[in-house]
């Protein structure tokens, strides 16, 4: 997943309606109307917002008989998943250091004198 897909996806994320519709679509497969219900808003607002996650790569559209369900894209969290994943292992590795300079440290070493400003107030 390229950086632009993955800041699309996460710009696709960044409305609380979307992430809403992604939670509902992670139970099952939904229509345009059924996806609609629980929101004040126009079928057409709905669809924007479904045309937003799909360009994203989050959902697909199928045609099963007269029904047309949208279809939640699970690959696409993995690839995201792996991109967080990689920070958090930094972060982390980053602590761990953190962590051994500060055992490594004694325990009788005098509080550092105040810097010329003082204290702040």
């Amino acid at each position: 997943m390229a950086a632009d897909a993955l800041s699309q996806v996460f710009s696709a994320l960044a409305d609380p309606t979307r992430r809403d519709m992604v939670a509902r679509l992670a139970v099952g497969d939904a229509t345009v109307n059924e996806l609609a219900a629980p929101y004040d808003v126009s079928l057409q607002a709905v669809s924007k917002h479904l045309k937003v996650l799909e360009d994203a790569g989050l959902v697909s559209r199928s045609r099963e008989a007269q029904r047309r369900p949208v279809h939640l894209e699970a690959q696409v969290f993995d690839l995201m998943t792996k991109w967080i994943e990689r920070y958090r292992r930094q972060a982390e590795e980053r602590y761990r250091r953190l962590d051994d300079v500060l055992a490594a440290m004694p325990d009788d070493v005098p509080p550092m004198p105040p810097t010329p400003e003082g204290p702040p107030t």
